[in-house]
């Protein structure tokens, strides 16, 4: 057997949405199990484990719920990360909760897919997890969203109800913004058109879940039109082989950086020109997002920790006022004038929340502008004013420069996350 080289794979991250027991962490356990991701001894402990459940198949699910209390309710309550592979693509799962109360541990998961996962119980329909979680999805810019129907096994394949949801689903994205939207009928429990084709659903001419996995175009997902290179280390090794490197090392996040490029230094506005591009693999001509990278300067200038590298004609917005959509991680509310820390792409600094224009209902996407208390799992637009300027841009045109994170100060906790509008 020859080895895989994995080092030039593409990574595909997916997060799975849906109401619960739609069989999430089913369709994971699955996808392991068919695609030879998971030990002989790991689906042994499972079969045991079901056994003594009482259960007649083997319990898929029990692989992705780790945590004790989700086992014994039979529940996700926390993003579970799992990691598989095909000679493809690598792949890296969040599995994320159904129930409302953890709508914060689902825009965890989400927030850096390139692909959703929304399953729907056939007997069900769409229901309204589903419409909120598509929502979430749509909200957090994830480029492809695949609306799987499971248990078809349930409802004895019938074509017809397989139609009737795709419909109803089709009417109700239509609102949102979604520019990708696959469906696939599925029986995770049975594997149908998971990874193996269905013999039973042989009126489905489309892809197998799998398939659609490996082969959906994720290349395009960066944004390589506006140049952005927050610093995030200065180099200088000071030795004799080196005795004057001087790099920035960070991570592109839009754009693409060529040697003999000039670029225009943020918030200083210096200008110079890219002479060298180091990675850990050695010299480069270009980067690119996701790459981590060093870039070397023509000029010796001072730069540090949070600056930003961009190209003179294309800048971000340069402002201490931000208005986001912020989702609320915390059980202490949302503060009216209340002071918090600030973290965006390298920069951190303290921040005021000036204004709390309205919350989202997140089930009819209905504004409530009389309601500003805002609790945990809430999402709100918000303004806020910060002590230095940020280098941002719209999240829907970059998710990376469009997002940032708050901080208690006291607690040093992360209280909420925030999508710049």
């Amino acid at each position: 057997m020859h080895e895989i080289d994995y080092t030039d794979m593409e990574l595909l991250r997916f997060t799975t949405a849906g109401s619960v027991d739609d069989g999430k962490s089913t369709l994971i356990g699955r996808l392991l199990y068919d695609s030879k991701s998971i030990l002989e001894d790991q689906y042994e402990a499972v079969r045991l484990s079901s056994e003594r459940r009482g259960e007649k198949e083997v319990n898929l699910a029990l692989l992705t719920d780790g945590l004790k209390a989700e086992r014994e309710q039979g529940i996700t309550i926390d993003v579970a990360y799992r990691y598989f592979s095909t000679p493809k693509r690598k792949f890296i799962i969040a599995d994320t909760p159904g129930h409302i109360q953890y709508t914060r541990n689902m825009v965890t998961g989400a927030s850096t897919a390139n692909v959703a996962l929304i399953l729907v119980d056939a007997r069900q329909g769409v229901l309204e997890q589903t419409r909120r979680h598509s929502i979430i999805a749509s909200l957090l810019q994830i480029p492809h969203m695949v609306v799987c129907v499971n248990k078809m096994d349930l409802v004895d394949y019938n074509e017809e109800t397989y139609e009737s949801i795709r419909h109803d689903f089709e009417n109700f994205a239509s609102k949102l913004d979604v520019h990708d939207i696959s469906f696939i009928p599925i029986s995770a429990l049975r594997g149908d058109n998971v990874v193996s084709r269905s013999k039973s659903m042989d009126w489905y001419q489309g892809p197998t879940l799998m398939y659609y996995l490996e082969n959906v175009h994720i290349a395009s997902d960066h944004n390589f039109i506006d140049c952005r290179f927050p610093v995030q280390y200065v180099v200088r090794p000071n030795t004799d082989e080196f005795h004057d490197y001087r790099g920035y090392s960070g991570r592109v996040s839009g754009g693409i950086f060529r040697k003999g490029d000039r670029v225009l230094l943020l918030p200083s506005g210096f200008t110079s020109t890219i002479s060298k591009i180091d990675t850990f693999d050695g010299e480069v001509d270009e980067a690119f997002p996701p790459m981590s990278a060093t870039l070397l300067l023509e000029n010796d200038i001072d730069i540090s920790r949070g600056d930003m590298i961009v190209r003179e004609n294309n800048i971000p917005q340069i402002t201490q006022d931000i208005e986001a959509m912020v989702c609320w991680f915390n059980e202490r509310p949302l503060q009216l004038n209340g002071k918090y820390a600030l973290r965006h792409t390298t920069q951190e600094m303290r921040c005021v929340i000036k204004e709390i224009r309205y919350k989202l209902d997140i089930n009819t996407l209905h504004r409530n502008l009389e309601d500003k208390h805002i609790v945990m799992n809430d999402i709100a637009r918000i303004v806020l004013r910060t002590t230095k300027p940020i280098f941002a841009d719209p999240y829907r045109k970059n998710r990376i420069t469009g997002s940032l994170i708050l901080i208690d100060e006291g607690t040093n906790e992360t209280v909420g996350a925030g999508m710049i509008i």
